[in-house]
């Protein structure tokens, strides 16, 4: 087949892309394409033998009881969010500690997910919940149609268990809401024409006065169209309260401001740096080096000075944390008395709590695994030094532990069951050798003693944007779908990630996108010169921004994968900022509407880079029509520009689940033996 224009590898606009109609998520032409390709796929991969046992087992790992019940304390109680085979769309419950302690707690319902949606004849799947305080009485429910972004907020009575007749409500939107007080709230919705962003985020923030109508909401602040999204938070810290007004800049970048009486003070700040709290510290998180008052500071670094000061003009810094070459700060959290730091060595976790006394911090680690990942985070920060910590790796179930820093034990309280066999399998680190000299790491998971033929059947998982981290974690359904069946499952800790700091991300970042694209190509190439495996038994997967990555994998390297799991995608990258929330992304990928900057993009944007008569590995494309994020669209499109030349593809569209891919346990279950049915058939076969 010859190439038409619309299907140049690259600088196609937007008004030559013949596939634009896919864009209307909705449409009859668009569904109906839909339901014809999810048809085929659907019809191939379930005739695979052993596809409904393995669906059936993943749905009962995903429904177990055994399941740890992970809870955020509010007020006397442990909340937590539950799905079951006996509660589809889930249970949102309470207990308190002593319960939670037993093996059987008893649960308190404060929603009936399922009984909700009957009742309302809507297919309605929990967001969130955010808690009143100090009163902890009352809550702001968000529930979202079909798993998209987008949600209703309904005001609920913790003590009735009912909502709250002519409480506080909001329509669907992405709206961000926060506390003021029990009688006031702060909103960014959608107020109508002008009030989103152009990422379809809030751009106006108002203070809504119980009892007024949303229309008679007074204006606290206003950013511009340009912005990613505008936020006010409200932060309840050690008794003390603070109200912040968060304008989104970019995706990396923001202006801060802190309410004074009835005014907003704006916090001098570098503009890629992070502010949070703790008791009267403020504490800034480093993206970039800064230089202030003669001292130079780290990218990545923690620093902390009295709030008050801070706000005079005072830069007199405590340094809580430093980077290091392979050393980053993961998160902090906070206990009555120590601040916490879950730190990354060499993508290995190390706790530590951090006390202030007479002007100074004192350090003492706490006790982790000595292999694989831990987090930490206080209980409740206004009462105690206790702390929850959950650890596990690749074979090792998760637990959870509740400890007090100080103490010099930690109580068990939950622990996973193991779910598949790990006899036999073991965890290594290694590295790969990117295009230019850059040392990348990676875990591989398999057999203590695999054999170096070239053979083994091998997953490569990857992500590498927005400095997030992928760490040791403990997966049921691929130790039960892929590791049991004898095959090797590897990790790449690719540049554009946040394993070891902001460097670690920027490094790949808009014009250096290519070097995370090098990076996981260059753990393929060495996991085959090792002989781990070949081209014919290598398969990679990525979802959302990884989704991306194994689109560029495919179409840069074609000659080293044999399998492709793409979920979720953004692969159309000329038009990905016109396409619901891709303008947000603009800091991490470029602009594509500027001539220099889709100069580089185009150079890897998968959608502009497939060519007809080049042989490609068989992929499966998965979305979502609901995803309200990244939008379907992007897998449509490529599927259907593959199709067209020729190329083996499979493509399957869930109805609902949002970005997340599923809206109830049933559906991830189905769309996990859909990708891992698909993977053994192509990459165990001789």
């Amino acid at each position: 087949m010859s190439l038409s224009q619309s299907d140049s590898p690259v600088g196609a606009r937007p008004d030559e892309d013949r596939y634009l109609w896919l864009e209307d998520v909705g449409g009859d032409r668009a569904l109906a394409w839909v339901r014809e390709q999810i048809g085929a796929s659907v019809r191939e991969i379930e005739a695979v033998a052993g596809f409904d046992k393995l669906r059936q087992r993943l749905l009962s790992i995903y429904e177990s009881r055994d399941r740890i019940p992970n809870v955020t304390k509010r007020g006397n109680y442990y909340y937590n969010f539950w799905r079951d085979e006996r509660h589809v769309r889930g249970l949102w419950r309470r207990t308190t500690l002593e319960e939670y302690r037993k093996a059987e707690p008893a649960w308190e319902t404060m929603i009936d997910l399922d009984q909700l949606a009957a009742s309302e004849k809507k297919n309605w799947v929990w967001k969130n919940a955010d808690v009143l305080r100090p009163s902890h009485d009352r809550a702001l429910i968000f529930l979202s149609r079909g798993g998209a972004d987008a949600a209703v907020m309904r005001e609920f009575d913790l003590n009735k268990k009912e909502f709250v007749t002519d409480g506080f409500t909001l329509a669907e939107a992405k709206s961000r809401v926060a506390w003021r007080n029990r009688d006031s709230i702060y909103v960014g919705t959608d107020f109508g024409p002008g009030s989103l962003t152009s990422s379809g985020y809030p751009r106006i923030v108002k203070e809504w006065r119980r009892g007024t109508m949303i229309g008679e909401a007074i204006t606290v602040f206003e950013g511009k169209a340009e912005d990613v999204s505008v936020t006010a938070t409200v932060v309840h810290d050690h008794g003390r309260v603070y109200e912040f007004i968060w304008r989104g800049l970019t995706f990396f970048t923001s202006e801060l401001s802190f309410r004074r009486g009835d005014g907003w003070i704006k916090i001098d700040k570098p503009a890629d740096a992070r502010i949070e709290t703790f008791t009267d510290q403020i504490l800034l998180r480093l993206r970039s080096d800064w230089t202030v008052g003669g001292k130079t500071y780290r990218a990545g670094s923690l620093l902390a000075a009295d709030f008050a000061a801070y706000l005079r003009g005072a830069r007199d810094f405590a340094v809580l944390f430093e980077p290091s070459e392979r050393k980053a700060l993961a998160s902090t959290s906070g206990t009555k008395n120590y601040l916490i730091l879950n730190e990354l060595d060499n993508v290995q976790s190390k706790i530590y709590a951090l006390k202030r006394a007479n002007g100074q911090w004192a350090r003492s680690q706490l006790t982790t695994p000595a292999f694989g990942s831990a987090r930490v985070r206080g209980v409740d920060a206004d009462e105690s030094d206790d702390y929850f910590m959950t650890a596990n790796d690749f074979l090792t179930p998760s637990s959870l532990f509740l400890g007090r820093v100080g103490a010099a034990t930690q109580e068990k309280l939950k622990n996973l069951p193991p779910f598949f066999s790990a006899d036999g399998l073991a965890i290594n680190q290694h590295e790969a050798i990117s295009k230019d000299g850059a040392k990348v790491p990676y875990f591989l998971v398999g057999k203590k003693e695999i054999p170096m033929n070239g053979k083994n059947p091998t997953l490569l998982y990857g992500y590498g944007g927005f400095g997030v981290s992928l760490l040791p974690n403990y997966s049921a359904s691929i130790g039960s779908a892929w590791l049991e069946r004898g095959g090797v499952y590897v990790v790449a800790n690719i540049r554009g990630g946040g394993e070891f700091g902001p460097n670690w991300h920027y490094a790949a970042r808009k014009e250096n996108r290519q070097r995370a694209y090098d990076d996981f190509i260059a753990v393929a190439e060495n996991l085959i010169a090792r002989k781990v495996t070949s081209a014919n038994h290598l398969g990679i997967q990525g979802g959302s921004n990884g989704g991306l990555l194994v689109g560029v994998a495919l179409t840069q390297r074609p000659d080293l994968f044999k399998a492709v799991v793409c979920q979720v995608p953004l692969l159309d990258m000329r038009r990905y900022n016109r396409l619901l929330a891709g303008a947000s992304w603009i800091d991490e990928y470029g602009d594509p509407d500027k001539s220099e900057e889709w100069d580089y993009i185009q150079k890897y944007s998968p959608y502009h880079n497939i060519i007809a008569g080049k042989k490609y590995p068989r992929v499966l494309f998965t979305t979502s029509t609901r995803d309200d994020r990244v939008h379907p669209a992007h897998a449509r499109k490529m599927a259907a520009k593959m199709k067209a030349q020729g190329h083996a593809v499979l493509y399957y569209e869930n109805i609902e689940g949002g970005h997340g891919g599923g809206a109830d346990n049933k559906q991830l279950a189905y769309m996990s033996t859909l990708a891992y049915t698909f993977l053994v058939r192509e990459l165990f076969a001789e």
